[in-house]
């Protein structure tokens, strides 16, 4: 990996640029409006993308997001933004087809030739999916961002909504949690090079074959786990008809997260989510460190999903080779209980 850039470096002295709150978020977009008979899926509800119908069987799927440096390396940098942007499409279920630049160019401190590593590994991304990448824009700023803006396609009848999940179905989690910790100790230089390879290539990797490979068993909700963390993005899954129990000790992350947590090694972002999800969760004989990283503000994170009993182990079989033999089952979806979340 070339860490001759330092680009987390920047990151760090400009202050991590963090993602709102989901309380927070919540209020600033209670005031909107957007009402149209076209709108499938609207920013009034917590799914991972919008969605807009065109005719009987063909929609429009919409995202955007981008993130700091995660990493030094400028190109594998451009392949983590670019699938954590891309991801919201595949948690719906549907294809990418376009997507656009969405840059914040730290011209002080940052190369051109950079830059163009960073694009180059989105691009890269964009292409692996089937996307297509149109244009996009850019602007001087004192921190350096990178994102996209994407647009799938998804006929209106096959769409995976996050909050729709049918009592009795099983929880799987495709991708380990622990990069918020993780990504923190590499802005600090506190974790070796194989290490730091080892998260990238986990935060690289694309959700688009799970997502299609889902697409052949009974699903009844899906939602990929960013910034809010597992619990948070849990939570919104929610409905009025059932909660999640999820067993905290079948949950994968990354092992040496769990000790750089011990030690505090812990993003703002993940305290946040702890601090929201408290008075949402009933947690059994949970410590503190696996709290936090139940929490943890994940960048480009896996899928959770809710799948029929009996399609669960064979969908595990097929994204063995695609999840880093990380991909696992943690918990059922129950009747409506007290609390949204049991954590045991």
């Amino acid at each position: 990996m070339n860490n001759e850039y330092k680009l987390t470096k920047f990151v760090q002295a400009a202050g991590c640029a963090a993602k709102m709150g989901p309380g927070d978020l919540k209020q600033a977009l209670c005031n909107l409006e957007s009402k149209s008979e076209q709108i499938l899926v609207g920013f009034d509800t917590s799914d991972d993308a919008g969605i807009y119908q065109l005719n009987e069987d063909l929609a429009l799927v919409q995202t955007v997001d981008f993130i700091t440096p995660v990493v030094d390396d400028p190109y594998i940098y451009g392949q983590i933004a670019a699938a954590n942007s891309l991801s919201d499409v595949f948690a719906m279920g549907a294809d990418v087809k376009t997507a656009l630049n969405v840059v914040g160019f730290d011209g002080a401190n940052v190369s051109k030739e950079a830059l163009g590593e960073i694009l180059r590994g989105g691009n890269d991304k964009i292409k692996e999916c089937g996307g297509s990448l149109l244009g996009g824009h850019t602007i001087q700023t004192p921190e350096m961002y990178y994102g996209l803006s994407v647009t799938g396609i998804i006929n209106p009848k096959k769409i995976i909504r996050n909050n729709s999940a049918k009592i009795g179905d099983i929880l799987i989690l495709t991708k380990p949690l622990g990069m918020g910790i993780l990504t923190t100790a590499i802005k600090r230089d506190l974790i070796p090079l194989n290490l730091i390879k080892h998260c990238a290539d986990i935060m690289a990797s694309l959700n688009y074959i799970p997502s299609n490979i889902m697409k052949k068993y009974k699903v009844s909700s899906c939602t990929d786990i960013t910034g809010f963390g597992l619990l948070g993005h849990a939570f919104e899954c929610i409905n009025e008809d059932i909660s999640f129990s999820i067993n905290s000790s079948d949950v994968p992350f990354v092992k040496e997260a769990f000790e750089l947590c011990k030690d505090g090694v812990i993003p703002g972002g993940s305290k946040r989510n702890i601090k929201f999800i408290e008075d949402k969760s009933s947690f059994f004989n949970i410590d503190e460190t696996l709290k936090a990283i139940l929490c943890d503000a994940q960048t480009s994170g896996g899928l959770l999903l809710a799948i029929d009993k009996n399609d669960a182990k064979e969908f595990l079989k097929e994204i063995e080779d695609y999840s880093f033999g990380y991909a696992k089952i943690i918990g059922e979806v129950i009747p409506k209980d007290k609390e949204d979340l049991l954590i045991y």
